[in-house]
């Protein structure tokens, strides 16, 4: 063999250009190899890998969602402003009624006696006064007389007036058209001043009553459009008609009435329902409720990694909640999410991200 090598010198020059390029590949091979080994501990040494998501914020509906209570547009309690027995029941409870009708009678006992007594007292004491008057003009009485006799005049008067109220206090009439809601007394009860005897509710309308938080508060206007979701799924629109001034001393709260037309006088008052105000357009994130965290001071926000592969935790504000996620606000435009391992890493942490499974 060697004396053939031997008389093809050109063949020993080619086996040996290739020994010697196989024996450069083999070393930068293994320096390739070495650095690896030395970078990649550098890198990863001490860093939590991470998944994550990226997300851009899209327009949607601002609007607060409230627990609020239907109430009648107006219901008052009416009581005997005399003493006297229940006389009538002119009608009965549940019966829609006008403004002034009666809806039940107390016994007159003597106060007819009584405004007829005092008619007469006005009008001997009305004579007395007018002939006093004429007679002053002629010097025959007294200054002093006649004002006496004026005194008691308008006295008579009062005293007729106070009968005739207390005559017409025998007859409860409606100060308002509604229903006949509740009766605390039977005919021939005995009742005295102040005593409870019906209640009378206006349904013609309705007002639905909720408490809004003080951060919340500065976002409503009057006159705003509501959305009234009642407990069995039918919905009712409405409007805005009354922000507290003031804060409830102890919740912090403002109460806010909403009213509804009732056209139809549906005996809605007294049922919860949910408010749904709209509060403008804003730009949010749409991401699961479970990805939302607590910071030390007890804000909600969430954890996304920046450029520098460097956990942030963002407070944001909560805009809506349904079955199909939460919209939130107070994030970057465009923001990768920590979808896997935000239990493990805090704020300033140096990380190692890697898209998620499905992420774009």
């Amino acid at each position: 063999m060697f004396s053939q090598l031997s008389k093809r010198p050109w063949l020993i020059a080619v086996a040996i250009s290739l020994l010697l390029l196989l024996w450069l590949l083999s070393g930068s091979l293994l320096k390739t190899q070495q650095a690896a080994s030395a970078d990649t501990p550098a890198q990863e040494q001490g860093l939590t890998k991470v998944e994550v998501q990226w997300l851009e914020a899209s327009p949607m509906q601002r609007q607060q969602v409230i627990q609020g209570q239907v109430e009648a547009w107006r219901r008052v309690e009416l009581r005997a402003q005399i003493s006297g027995t229940v006389l009538r029941l002119d009608h009965d409870k549940g019966s829609t009624v006008k403004q002034g009708q009666v809806l039940l009678s107390l016994s007159t006992d003597n106060r007819p006696a009584q405004v007829a007594k005092g008619e007469a007292d006005v009008r001997q004491r009305a004579a007395d006064a007018s002939a006093a008057e004429r007679l002053r003009q002629r010097n025959l009485v007294s200054s002093n007389e006649l004002i006496r006799l004026q005194s008691e005049l308008a006295k008579a008067r009062a005293e007729l007036d106070l009968a005739r109220i207390q005559l017409g206090n025998t007859q409860i009439s409606a100060p308002f058209s509604g229903v006949y809601d509740q009766r605390m007394v039977e005919l021939g009860d005995f009742v005295q001043p102040g005593q409870s005897l019906l209640t009378l509710v206006d349904i013609s309308q309705l007002k639905v009553s909720a408490q809004i938080a003080q951060q919340d508060v500065g976002q409503l206007h009057l006159g705003q459009p509501v959305k009234v979701e009642l407990l069995d799924g039918r919905e009712l629109q409405g409007e805005l008609h009354f922000i507290a001034a003031a804060a409830d001393p102890d919740s912090r709260s403002f109460r806010i009435e909403v009213k509804v037309a009732n056209p139809q006088a549906m005996r809605l008052a007294g049922a919860s329902a949910t408010l749904h105000i709209q509060t403008g357009e804003a730009l949010a994130h749409r991401l699961s409720p479970a990805l939302l965290s607590l910071d030390k001071a007890g804000r909600h926000g969430v954890k996304w990694v920046n450029e520098q592969q460097q956990v942030v935790f963002t407070p944001v504000q909560l805009i809506s909640v349904d079955d199909q996620g939460a919209w939130v606000s107070g994030l970057p435009n465009k923001v990768a999410l920590i979808t896997l391992g935000q239990g493990f890493v805090v704020p300033g942490q140096q990380v190692i991200s890697q898209l998620a499974k499905g992420s774009n």
